[in-house]
């Protein structure tokens, strides 16, 4: 860290929301990804003034800047990738005020997402996106990676909840996008482009989402199946008989065995994969929706469908489903999450190319996910010590992310593109289409200040590289 730097920082921020000691900035070296990066400095700022002066200083000396939020970004996200001055996000925090009237809330970038949940629900309120880290994911963190979860599949992502934003962009102004209004057509869509820009076109200080009525009732029931695609069929049925569920989960095989381990659920272990659909509505329409989602996992295939017919019951289903991820870290140190999305009619396919690339390789390559939403999260689970697996590794996901695209998918749902699918940038989006991303980007930072290193492959980088 440039000295002269360091000391007009200290003018700016209290020392005690400063950090320079190594034992410090290791803790903020990584994130729930893969891959490990020393920031020079740590910053914990409290406003946007504060922030819009460390901008302008890191302008003037050429300090890259990485906002983080909670660091549980599974693409890699915040990582320190070319040093500079991480800025941890987490204590801007103080404000979160439900606005019941005209159904919104205002939020500081540092509120936990799980307490802007709680917070919406008192006034009998909903904020639909919720991923499964959203008891520490922070709302800030949430928006740059425009964030989603089970609900996706009838409420959408976080963009389609950001009414408006407050933001220090790359030079270090502060400006407001959107506003209060549902309606507001006013100009180009800035808070669009902002939310899911990871960090790099601006860092958010302030939000404005909006809020919906809180669901009367819901209704949930676990299938289990014999065939993985059997599930996968099942799956496009529902959907294609006009029935919009809340949620509809997947887990394999592999995943059902991990959380049986982990912590006994009573989940079949000799089936192939169980499915969990959720409805939410007028208590008369979701009865009747639940029977007819039972009716067709039958129809499919399913060798055992269970309404809940209690709350307990429903979160006993449930609590399965967020054993996965823990779970299976049980499996090797080492874990290369992806969610490699789909068009919903094409999840049996790919199924099937998951299960070839499994096979082809020899990966522990386990599934599970957002199926309902084609939003699937392949895992493979490994050891980043053995390098000969690590090669293969490189390999399986590059083939992953090709069996995505061939089936008109995207590379990513949920997890943003970060540094772990940047080098597949431009198979999505073609040449040109990555050129106008970077026009963009070049015109807001012509410094490349923010977050430098994400979402653009560095020259000639073609595959991620664990090794």
């Amino acid at each position: 860290m440039n000295q002269e730097a360091l000391k007009k920082i200290k003018t700016i921020i209290p020392l005690e929301r400063i950090f320079t000691e190594l034992a410090e900035l290791y803790s903020y070296s990584y994130d729930a990804s893969f891959g490990e990066y020393l920031p020079e400095i740590v910053i914990q700022p409290k406003n946007a003034s504060e922030i819009s002066e460390l901008v302008k200083l890191a302008n003037e000396y050429l300090i890259p800047i990485y906002p983080r939020g909670a660091g549980t970004s599974l693409s890699g996200g915040p990582l320190p990738v070319k040093g500079g001055m991480v800025l941890d996000m987490t204590q801007f925090n103080e404000k979160l005020v439900i606005d019941r009237e005209n159904l919104l809330a205002i939020v500081s970038p540092g509120v936990i997402t799980g307490d802007l949940h709680k917070k919406a629900e008192e006034v009998g309120l909903f904020y639909p996106p919720d991923p499964s880290s959203s008891h520490v994911a922070t709302i800030g963190g949430n928006i740059s990676e425009n964030s989603s979860g089970p609900k996706g599949l009838k409420y959408g992502t976080t963009k389609e909840y950001v009414i408006g934003l407050e933001v220090v962009t790359p030079l270090g102004d502060i400006i407001r996008t959107g506003g209060k209004t549902v309606k507001n057509v006013t100009g180009y869509d800035i808070t669009r482009l902002i939310v899911g820009s990871e960090g790099t076109l601006g860092i958010v200080t302030e939000v404005i989402v909006r809020l919906i009525p809180k669901p009367q009732a819901r209704k949930t029931l676990l299938a289990h199946f014999a065939h993985l695609l059997d599930s996968g069929h099942a799956i496009t049925s529902i959907l294609s008989a006009g029935i919009l569920p809340s949620a509809i989960e997947l887990m394999d095989n592999a995943c059902i065995r991990a959380v049986e381990s982990f912590s006994p659920s009573g989940l079949p272990v000799d089936a192939d994969s169980i499915i969990i659909v959720e409805v939410d509505g007028h208590p008369a329409a979701i009865d009747e929706e639940i029977k007819q989602c039972a009716k067709m996992c039958r129809n499919s295939g399913a060798t055992y469908v269970k309404v809940a017919e209690t709350e307990s019951e429903r979160l006993k289903i449930w609590s399965a489903r967020k054993m996965v991820s823990p779970a299976i870290t049980q499996m090797g140190p080492t874990k290369i999450s992806e969610d490699a999305t789909v068009p919903r009619s094409k999840i049996p396919a790919m199924m099937e190319r998951l299960n070839r690339i499994r096979d082809k390789y020899k990966l522990n390559l386990v599934v599970f996910g957002h199926a309902g939403d084609g939003n699937l999260h392949p895992n493979i689970i490994t050891d980043k010590r053995n390098i000969e697996e690590m090669k293969k590794v490189e390999l399986a996901v590059s083939e992953i992310f090709e069996a995505a695209i061939e089936l008109g998918g995207t590379l990513s749902g949920e997890h943003g593109i970060g540094t772990l699918k940047s080098p597949y940038m431009e198979m999505e989006l073609g040449k040109s289409g990555l050129y106008m991303m970077k026009k963009i980007k070049e015109a807001w930072d012509p410094n490349n200040i923010l977050n430098p290193g994400k979402i653009f492959p560095e020259k000639d980088q073609k595959r991620v590289v664990f090794v």
